[in-house]
C-alpha cells in the first residue's frame, strides 16, 4: 500500500476546538480591518502621551507668552530711559536756574564798576558768598577751614610746611575750597598740612 504524507483532513477540523493564542493572527491570514492597534506605553510613560496637536498648541502658546514677555521688557526698558533722560533734564535746568542769580549779581556789578571801583571787590564777595550758598543747597556745602586735623577723605596735600604754631597733622592753610562731603563731594580741598616732628 503507497505510504502517503498526512494532511489534515479539512472536513474534520472542528471550530470549538481552542487554538493556542499566539498574540497575532495565524499565517496565511489577513490583518483584521481597521486602524492598527496602538501600542502600550512604557512602564515610564505614565499614562501622559499627549497627542501631537497638543503639542503644537502647547509651544505655540509658550512662544506667543515669551514673545509678549520680550515686547514688555523692552518697553520697560524703552521708558526707563525716558525718564531718565527727563529726570536728568529736570536737574540741569534746576541747578542752572539756581545760578541765574548769581549771573545777574555779576552783571550788575559790572555795570556799577565804573562808578565806584572800591565798591567792585564788596559785590563780588557778595556774588562770591550767593554761589557758595547755591551750591550748599545742592548739596555740595564748602570746606575751607583752617586748624582742623587733616582728613583724607576731604582734603588733598599739596604742602606740608614747618609751622611751629600748629598742631602737627593739621591744616594750616587752604589753597583751593572744597565741596560736597562723603560719595557727594565734588573736589577735596587742597591744603597745606603742618609737619609733624
Amino acid at each position: 500500500m503507497p505510504t502517503h504524507s498526512q494532511e489534515p483532513d479539512p472536513a474534520a477540523w472542528d471550530p470549538t476546538e481552542r487554538l493556542p493564542d499566539t498574540g497575532r493572527p495565524p499565517a496565511g491570514d489577513p490583518p483584521p480591518p481597521g486602524p492598527p492597534p496602538r501600542p502600550e506605553p512604557g512602564p515610564d510613560a505614565g499614562g501622559l502621551a499627549p497627542a501631537g496637536g497638543e503639542n503644537t498648541t502647547a509651544v505655540a502658546e509658550l512662544e506667543d507668552r515669551w514673545r509678549r514677555a520680550r515686547a514688555d521688557l523692552d518697553n520697560l526698558r524703552k521708558r526707563h530711559a525716558r525718564e531718565q533722560e527727563r529726570d536728568r533734564a529736570a536737574e540741569r535746568s534746576r541747578t542752572a536756574a539756581a545760578f541765574l542769580p548769581v549771573l545777574d549779581n555779576l552783571e550788575l556789578a559790572l555795570t556799577h564798576a565804573g562808578a565806584d571801583p572800591g565798591a567792585i571787590v564788596e559785590g563780588i564777595r557778595a556774588v562770591r558768598d550767593q554761589a557758595v550758598n547755591v551750591l550748599e543747597l545742592l548739596g555740595y556745602p564748602r570746606h575751607a577751614e583752617t586748624g582742623v586735623a587733616f582728613d583724607p577723605a576731604r582734603h588733598e596735600v599739596v604742602s606740608v610746611v614747618q609751622d611751629p604754631d600748629s598742631v602737627p597733622g593739621t591744616v594750616v592753610e587752604v589753597l583751593r575750597p572744597g565741596y560736597g562731603d562723603g560719595e557727594r563731594q565734588l573736589r577735596p580741598a587742597a591744603v597745606s598740612v603742618a609737619k609733624r616732628e
